[in-house]
């Protein structure tokens, strides 16, 4: 009882300290929140990042969208792995390629994914791999790429998180309250004959136009 209760009041304290720190709300200008099976892939440059999106999405969404997270690097600690398991839905992933399991079987590192979206899930994934510093976005890994092709039903959509990398830099340990904007673009998919660095191009570019200067607002 008191376990849950403590993961309870985390998941709570850390979403509304988010929500008060960046001042943003997701802007849905390319779609509507639907409980369908998407991919919402981000450009990564804080630990904030997963945080607000899944706290920004309707509760109903909420309850069936996990965020992606690097195993290797949550699951070292104990205070990490107690948020990964306890507090928020993570889906851990490994890094470094295939892995066997108990059995010595040979598993995909992204299939608790795929069966994820298979599911009806969603999942919020950051396709860079891990977090950059500044506005430069780094290079997509082939995660996105794969993902796509085995779970051609999933809608992948674009969430430009702008400004975040001020609030907690990688690196830092302060955060800094500073007003961000967070927009929501059109759901895409992987299309016919598309390379994997074709389609990667096109993600990478369709986070660039939902570029948003800070204070400014759409009609």
């Amino acid at each position: 009882m008191f376990a849950e209760f403590a993961a309870s009041f985390a998941r709570l304290a850390l979403t509304g300290l988010c929500r008060l720190w960046t001042g943003a709300r997701l802007r849905w200008t390319g779609c509507l929140p639907e409980t369908v099976p998407r991919l919402y892939f981000a450009n990564h440059s804080s630990h904030l990042d997963g945080l607000f999106i899944w706290t920004s999405l309707p509760p109903e969404l909420r309850k069936r969208t996990s965020l992606v997270a690097a195993g290797d690097y949550w699951l070292r600690t104990a205070p990490r792995r107690w948020l990964v398991e306890q507090v928020f839905r993570v889906i851990p992933v490994e890094r470094k390629g295939m892995r066997k399991d108990d059995c010595g079987k040979r598993r995909h590192p992204l299939e608790k994914l795929a069966a994820a979206l298979h599911r009806g899930e969603s999942l919020i994934f950051f396709p860079e791999g891990t977090r950059h510093v500044g506005e430069e976005m780094l290079p997509f890994k082939s995660g996105l790429y794969h993902l796509a092709k085995m779970c051609p039903e999933a809608e992948l959509v674009p969430v430009y998180l702008n400004n975040f990398y001020r609030v907690l830099p990688k690196g830092s340990r302060l955060m800094v309250p500073i007003l961000c904007t967070a927009v929501v673009g059109v759901p895409l998919r992987l299309e016919q004959h598309e390379t994997r660095r074709e389609f990667l191009e096109r993600m990478k570019g369709s986070l660039c136009l939902l570029f948003l200067p800070v204070g400014t607002g759409r009609r």
